[in-house]
């Protein structure tokens, strides 16, 4: 879900920001598009039964052609994926108004970059390794079949070697739109604007050193495990930064307390939940303990939950600029509300699951786990109740909302560039390529 709506909010945010007239290739960007919906398709038809990580030899003997129509999916939105981080790639390297330089060009740009950098690494492994998986299906290989002399946790290495930086695909854009609404309602420059910038490089880099630490538990040997826990604390520090330049942001600002800074500010409360309680699993003794149990589901939603408060909170910052209309703003605090309780409730309760013992993908479990399960069920709901509020405001908004200023968040008359600020940048006409 993230993804893709990362995505859409790019192509419309990213030319304005760097005054590109549009994307670099705009029918590739169409092509992407179109591969997208059809291989997600394909999967939800596919619908096999071999769990979200489709660890090996599960994938390989599951009888039917569910795993195949899966695979061929993964491969068209992979590549819908490689086009469109090409398409970010490209638009920012060579698209870039006069005014827009690598020194002063928004951070959301920067976060674009280094995501499609990510993308355009880490994609090109996962396609070999389901291709790996299709021939040992069909035509008599045996990458991770042990029984022929393969070995199924080269699925994992392939597998996790994506999947680790795939949750900086996820939310590096979220850090960069944060950086960007912080600042314009916090009514001040961003603090440390390199190191914002060089975090997400920092981040870039290290996001390949990680991938062993999903693996502390099968059997890899120490001399193996230590590196990977040493590279997952470090990536910490990154992550680290930009919290605090966004903390010394707020410190000493002019905050305006609408709706979006809300958001922000329950973002990087999430996020530093969801931090502290990534950095127990580096400790390989800790993780021996924590691993495969609701902790992990907890400290991850912690994390992804956080980045959807930044997306709720770039929708209804932007939301005057893409529709011209404001939106209803007591039933936006209503749904800021309900999602960041109910978030809460769940996934606190998962952490406390964890802790106690309770397996992930577990659909019983003991009569003492019972509470805590029916408070994340309440709490789910809860968050369930405030996007459905969220998407009716949206839609009632675009309809008969009130009409929205041309700087409805004040940012000019505190000296900070808004969004359509052609001037600032220095926009020219250009030609299409």
């Amino acid at each position: 879900f993230v993804i893709p709506a990362f995505s859409g909010l790019t192509n419309y945010f990213l030319p304005k920001m760097i005054g590109a007239a549009d994307m670099y290739w705009p029918k590739i960007n169409a092509l992407s598009y179109w591969l997208f919906i059809p291989g997600n398709v394909l999967i939800w038809l596919g619908a096999p039964a071999i769990g979200w990580t489709a660890y090996a030899p599960l994938s390989v003997v599951t009888p039917g052609i569910g795993v195949d129509m899966w695979i061929l999916g993964l491969h068209i939105i992979g590549i819908a994926s490689m086009l469109g981080a090409l398409n970010f790639l490209i638009t920012i390297m060579k698209l870039r108004a006069p005014g827009v330089q690598y020194r002063n060009m928004p951070l959301f740009a920067w976060a674009v970059l280094t995501t499609a950098i990510i993308v355009i690494y880490a994609n090109p492994v996962l396609a070999a390794g389901v291709g790996f998986l299709l021939m040992d299906r069909n035509f008599g290989t045996f990458f991770f079949i042990p029984e022929k002399g393969g070995d199924a946790l080269l699925w994992q290495h392939v597998f996790w070697f994506f999947g680790h930086p795939e949750v900086y695909i996820i939310v590096l854009p979220a850090f960069g739109i944060a950086s960007e609404i912080i600042p314009r309602l916090a009514r001040k420059p961003i603090y440390g604007y390199w190191a914002v910038a060089m975090s997400s490089v920092m981040i870039l880099f290290l996001s390949f050193g990680v991938w062993a630490h999903h693996m502390f538990t099968t059997g890899l040997s120490i001399e193996a495990r230590i590196p990977f826990a040493i590279v997952t604390m470090v990536i910490a520090i990154p992550s680290g930064i930009k919290v605090f330049n966004w903390i010394a942001t707020l410190y000493g600002g002019r905050i305006k307390l609408e709706i979006p800074m809300l958001f922000m500010i329950a973002f990087i409360g999430n996020f530093i939940i969801g931090g502290v309680t990534g950095v127990f699993f580096p400790v390989i003794p800790v993780d021996y303990a924590l691993q495969d149990t609701y902790f992990v589901v907890g400290h991850f939603h912690f994390v992804i939950l956080g980045v959807v408060n930044v997306l709720f909170g770039a929708l209804y910052y932007y939301f005057p600029y893409m529709t011209g209309k404001m939106y209803n703003k007591l039933w936006a605090l209503v749904h800021f509300l309900t999602f960041n309780i109910g978030q809460q409730l769940t996934f606190n309760s998962f952490l406390a699951l964890g802790i106690h013992g309770m397996p992930r993908r577990y659909f019983a479990y003991i009569p003492e786990f019972a509470p805590w399960h029916i408070l994340a069920t309440v709490g789910a709901i809860i968050i369930g109740i405030g996007t459905i509020i969220f998407v009716l405001n949206m839609l009632f908004s675009m309809k008969k909302g009130a009409k929205a200023k041309e700087d409805p968040w004040d940012a000019k008359k505190y000296g900070l560039p808004d969004f359509y600020d052609t001037e600032y940048y220095k926009v020219v006409k250009r030609e299409e390529p």
